[in-house]
């Protein structure tokens, strides 16, 4: 088989086989190369312009490089040549449904880009190609592998603890970034990838041996620091919360439909809003005139599910947000909101092939003589989500009676706001 050598920066030398440069030229593909990794990240570190175009063929390359240790390593488990293929192109195509700017729009109710995906693996360029090549199932299954739903003793690659997508994002962004935080050992943890027999379901499946934990903690204090110094930086923040205003508006307005988001590129949409719904907002943050935070806390100083409904209930931020706008003497859409949605910042869960031979599956709960992550991972939220109102300008702003709304339920909040005052 003949391979053509694409060069990336952070990897060198990506080996592309003929399937791959097919899907690579696809239309849907191709679109990738003009949807940033990091969304609006680039307006705090320039650097960050960094495609989904490139982290996709990072995580094909990095397929590659597991499926090639397994079979030098496991001859006893070798896994079908079909299959292997499978997963390559799934990670190849993981993230093809992505929308513009990255996943801040799921923020605002979008569906998920993993099933903005399934149109365009199951049907048209790609679906045409992927048949060809592997059978008529090849986008079905390729969609189970990304949605997490294979039965594929390989599935633990593309969706799970330690996915091949986590490792090239997460060493991706921090070199593009001009950061250390998230420079992970990345060779260590693919040495580390075992096909194991699941202690629990009796199965093949993906694990990592003992000897790996450390890289693996690394990994995870890599994802918290990545989310507390870029992800969540309070800037990347604040031109998001602008960027889903300007979004979730247009959508309310008619003037762009949900349907059609992720045909969309980042400029492709930009522009399409300043077509179709200028605003102030649009040019502020098109000139990089981001609202200023008039208020922060960290999650840890509110109660336990505090705060909740600005991240899950879209319609009732954007009312509050006009009420707390006219309140403090600004126009709507002057003063936003920001929450972010929750994720699972150390979620674990994975056999460990022991150095007795023996399997154990870890977990969030650990094991005797582990860290206690469920502990841990409440402590590291508390310290990166952070609650903040941003505004256009500098207004004062009750800090007491913005924790005692966010305190409040969704409902309360509702009742609240049919009496016209919040503050």
């Amino acid at each position: 088989m003949s391979y053509e050598i694409i060069r990336d920066p952070l990897w060198n030398n990506i080996r592309a086989d003929p399937l791959a440069l097919r899907l690579v030229d696809t239309p849907a593909f191709q679109r990738l190369r003009y949807v940033r990794q990091l969304g609006l990240a680039y307006l705090v570190y320039p650097g960050a312009s960094h495609s989904r175009f490139e982290h996709a063929l990072g995580a094909y390359h990095l397929a590659q490089r597991a499926l090639s240790l397994f079979d030098e390593r496991d001859p006893a488990h070798q896994i079908g040549a079909d299959t292997c293929r499978l997963v390559r192109c799934a990670a190849l195509l993981h993230d093809i449904g992505h929308y513009p700017f990255s996943h801040a729009l799921e923020e605002i109710g979008a569906l998920h880009h993993e099933e903005v995906a399934r149109p365009l693996i199951t049907s048209g360029a790609v679906a045409a190609v992927l048949r060809e090549s592997l059978g008529d199932d090849a986008p079905d299954r390729i969609m189970a592998l990304i949605r997490g739903q294979s039965d594929s003793p390989l599935q633990g690659l593309i969706s799970g603890s330690l996915d091949l997508d986590k490792i090239e994002y997460l060493k991706r962004d921090a070199f593009m970034c001009g950061v250390n935080y998230g420079d992970i050992d990345a060779d260590r943890l693919l040495d580390s990838l075992r096909l194991v027999r699941d202690p629990d379901r009796g199965v093949i499946t993906v694990g990592i041996s003992e000897k790996g934990l450390s890289a693996l903690e690394s990994l995870l204090f890599a994802k918290y620091q990545m989310y507390r110094n870029v992800y969540w930086h309070h800037a990347v923040r604040s031109a998001t919360a602008m960027y889903k205003r300007l979004v979730d508006g247009a959508l309310r307005a008619g003037s762009l439909d949900a349907a059609t988001l992720a045909s969309f590129t980042d400029e492709g949409l930009l522009e399409e809003l300043a077509r179709r719904a200028p605003s102030p907002v649009l040019a502020a943050l098109r000139e990089r005139r981001l609202y200023k935070r008039i208020f922060e806390c960290p999650a840890a100083a509110l109660p336990a599910e505090a705060g909740e409904w600005i991240a899950d209930d879209r319609a009732l931020v954007v009312a509050v947000e006009d009420q707390l706008a006219r309140e403090l003497g600004l126009a709507p859409g002057e003063l936003l909101l920001d929450y972010p949605a929750k994720t699972q910042m150390l979620g674990l869960d994975i056999p460990v092939s022991r150095r007795d031979g023996s399997v154990r599956r870890l977990t969030a709960a650990g094991w005797q003589g582990a860290i206690n992550l469920p502990q841990l991972s409440e402590e590291l939220y508390g310290s990166a989500r952070w609650l903040r109102v941003f505004a256009c300008r500098r207004v004062a702003l009750n800090r007491d009676a913005i924790m005692e709304l966010a305190s409040l339920t969704g409902a309360d909040v509702a009742r609240k706001l049919e009496k016209g005052k919040l503050l």
